[in-house]
């Protein structure tokens, strides 16, 4: 990825603003997929496995430009943004999928695969456009902020498809928000805000391009700073409908498919805390009822969709030195549990719930930063989501990642 940040101030009260990246990623994968028990008979202990080949180039570039102006109307302050976004993405799109050795799970004999080179079931090129107009006013009255803001989409999609019939789709689309904030002089600021949501998807399924997704949230909660405390809390209460949301197709792994409606409904709670000079915590809690509200299965409706855990718990510390002979020397470490989910749309199969730990050392001498992350330092084993009864997924590992940066 390349990209530049770019802001002027064209006078006291008037600010441009112009952000821009490209970015480019070409993905091969060749794997084996489980696909259940030979002829659907758990007593035969083997499973059924297909060869899996895809390949994907894409590129995107992004522009992004604003201007922002500051007045007044009387007692009320604003602060004006108006905007102008341009999108274009295209990936080439390679997709196949074969027959696979069977593996007796009993007595499992690993061999090596060649890999897929038979014809492809998808062999596309998807290039999406988008252009998005948007406007924003942040008004001010003592201690009341009222945010209202609006956004426009006009979006097009085509399919030039190899080994099938091409498509193309435009969609237009408004969305907007609107919050509300108080701050007390005690450090309190309760809010409340609704906001809709526009998002295109690129992709296709049964050999027709998939739909936008679009969403509504309200929101209710506040965030706390106590007066003479080097930190805030935060508690948030939220009520979140997505259309036609993303999901994998049951019947094909490998294909994504949407849900009518999914809802969202549920509250999160965080805490960042510096009690002490070189001391930061930082405390995390999520959870929420997620389930499908809509569908042309009735039997899905109420039901949470795959691969989706709905409790999410965080901890983190870390200690810098302040003086001695290891000043600038800091250490930190943390856990993370992650909820169950589900295997399947009826939710027959559960996915458990695991805690894993994270370390860090790191060491600042002047402008220069030195950092070792290490997640999963356990090394713990475990599932971290399924796509299907049939197609589960192993976490990541133990993971060490150094670092070296400077600042001037």
């Amino acid at each position: 990825m390349i990209g530049y940040q770019f802001e002027r101030n064209l006078s006291d009260d008037v600010t441009f603003r112009q952000n821009a990246r490209f970015g480019h990623v070409d993905v091969t994968l060749s794997t084996l997929f489980g696909l259940g028990y030979v002829n659907g008979d758990p007593s035969t202990a083997t499973l059924a496995r297909g060869n899996f080949l895809t390949r994907g180039i894409a590129n995107q570039g992004n522009l992004d430009s604003q201007l922002e102006y500051r007045f007044n109307t009387g007692i009320l302050r604003h602060t004006a943004l108006f905007g102008l976004d341009l999108k274009h993405y295209q990936i080439d799109d390679w997709q196949g999928f074969g027959g696979a050795r069977p593996l007796n799970l009993l007595n499992p004999v690993y061999t090596p695969t060649a890999r897929f080179n038979g014809a492809p079931y998808q062999d596309a090129r998807l290039t999406q456009k988008q252009l998005g107009f948007y406007a924003q006013d942040q008004i001010k009255l003592d201690r009341f902020t009222l945010v209202l803001s609006g956004r426009n989409y006009w979006v097009e999609t085509d399919n030039a498809n190899h080994i099938g019939p091409s498509q193309s789709r435009e969609d237009s689309k408004f969305s907007g928000r609107a919050g509300l904030i108080y701050n007390f002089d005690f450090g309190l600021a309760p809010y409340v805000s609704y906001a809709t949501s526009y998002n295109p998807i690129i992709g296709q399924n049964a050999g027709q391009l998939l739909l936008p997704e679009t969403g509504q949230q309200t929101e209710v909660g506040f965030k706390f700073q106590p007066i003479g405390f080097n930190g805030h809390f935060g508690f948030a209460w939220f009520d979140l409908k997505r259309q036609n949301a993303l999901t994998t197709d049951p019947t094909n792994v490998f294909l994504p498919t949407q849900n009518g409606e999914v809802t969202s409904r549920g509250f999160e709670l965080e805490a960042v805390a510096n009690p002490l000079p070189g001391l930061k915590l930082v405390g995390a809690f999520t959870t929420y009822d997620l389930f499908i509200s809509k569908d042309l299965n009735p039997a899905l409706i109420g039901k949470a969709p795959t691969a989706t855990p709905q409790t999410l718990t965080s901890g983190w510390i870390d200690y810098t030195f302040q003086n001695g002979p290891l000043t600038g020397f800091g250490l930190g470490g943390g856990v993370r549990y992650i909820g169950g989910s589900f295997a399947d749309n009826i939710n027959t199969m559960p996915v458990p719930s695991v805690v894993l730990g994270d370390v860090t050392v790191h060491y600042e001498w002047q402008n220069w930063r030195a950092a070792l992350n290490v997640i999963n330092v356990a090394d713990t084993i475990y599932v971290a989501n399924c796509s299907s009864v049939n197609a589960c997924f192993y976490g990541d590992r133990r993971r060490a990642t150094t670092s070296l940066s400077y600042k001037w």
